[in-house]
């Protein structure tokens, strides 16, 4: 079809040349099939024109299916690797879950060798971006808990420890919920207010979780107190325990703050997904008195270290891309909204809703 106008775009069309925002950083990469989404972008960004194919036909979609893996694109095959990966681990663990519930032993050979191969498409895991879609409510732990093993493997490496410690901690993550397996399911996944009564069963998860683990030989004591201490407080003041920091092992922090961070960026029946932004900054308020702040500020850090010319969507529903971020307030960087600049440091009514691309590395 050639060069047109963006007013003359259709759905379904196919972009053929990468298209840049005012300040040159790339929209949309070649090959971008148009969506009612893209096409909300390409107005936002007041982009005039742009080159486009026809709308891909059955055939052709169909072909696209059918590529050689050797000549996709290496981004495409590690993307679809890495949901390959998530997609088998969230169901083994929904396995393993069913197994607890009806007193089998844990198969850690089976999920170790899943984690390892989940963990080897680490790197295409971007904690504000991924968003698993139409998770039913009764797959929503299964789904957190992964979500947490890849957040406490990168914690281990942020944080400097040793690489012998990375797969143990991930699988801190995948398993600190697993006491859940032995809690009644209609309270587990309750969707109004728990009784007292329902609380107090609830919260017997952790020590549940503990004893499943801990004749496990394959898993360290980090992985088994990760179950127990998970939802102990810097201050004191959680469970089950009521420990303070200094007896809660590092892999429960890593929990702790990845279980926190996935349960409110997820989309339940009862609410919508809060941003990850938002969550970002309600985890560095809980991290006075609550949560480790030398780990919480790190999370933050590394989440947040988005190039220059991501492309983001504010609360009021603007696009704009991040010009300037200050280490002061990662979570509140500059975003250019049609040349204009916005500070969300200083319009603390606003925030980034959601991250819309990234900038290539």
């Amino acid at each position: 079809m050639g060069t047109v106008s963006v007013s003359q775009v259709k759905l379904g069309d196919k972009i053929t040349q990468d298209v840049l925002t005012p300040l040159g950083s790339v929209l949309f990469h070649k090959g971008k099939v148009i969506t009612p989404r893209e096409l909300e972008i390409l107005q936002a960004f007041l982009v005039p024109q742009v080159v486009v194919d026809g709308p891909l036909e059955k055939k052709e979609a169909a072909d696209a299916n059918s590529v050689n893996p050797q000549e996709q694109p290496a981004a495409t095959l590690a993307k679809t690797s890495m949901m390959m990966q998530y997609d088998r681990t969230v169901a083994l663990l929904k396995r393993v879950f069913n197994q607890m519930m009806s007193g089998q032993s844990l198969p850690i050979l089976d999920i170790r060798n899943q984690v390892e191969l989940l963990l080897q498409e680490s790197q295409e895991y971007k904690i504000l971006t991924f968003s698993p879609q139409n998770v039913p409510d009764e797959d929503y732990l299964y789904h957190k808990s992964v979500m947490s093993a890849l957040c406490c493997y990168m914690l281990a490496q942020w944080n400097g420890l040793p690489k012998k410690d990375w797969m143990q901690s991930a699988l801190a993550g995948l398993l600190h919920d697993i006491g859940n397996a032995r809690i009644d399911q209609e309270i587990l996944n309750k969707p109004t207010t728990l009784t007292p009564d329902e609380t107090e069963e609830m919260k017997r998860h952790t020590v549940l979780g503990y004893q499943l683990l801990k004749n496990v030989a394959a898993v360290t004591e980090g992985v088994k107190l990760a179950a127990l201490q998970h939802h102990e407080r810097f201050d004191g003041s959680g469970y089950p325990l009521g420990i303070g920091s200094e007896k809660i092992h590092p892999f429960a922090k890593f929990a702790a703050i990845s279980d926190i961070f996935n349960a409110m960026t997820m989309r339940r029946s009862y609410r919508k997904a809060a941003s990850p932004y938002l969550v970002l900054e309600q985890l560095h308020q809980d991290s006075f008195g609550k949560l480790d702040p030398a780990y919480v500020r790190i999370f933050i850090e590394k989440a947040t270290q988005f190039h220059n010319g991501t492309v983001v969507r504010l609360s009021d529903d603007r696009m704009g891309e991040i010009v300037f971020s200050d280490r002061n307030h990662p979570t509140r960087p500059w975003v250019s909204v049609n040349g204009t600049i916005v500070n969300l440091a200083i319009e603390r009514q606003l925030y980034i809703e959601e991250v819309i691309t990234r900038t290539k590395a």
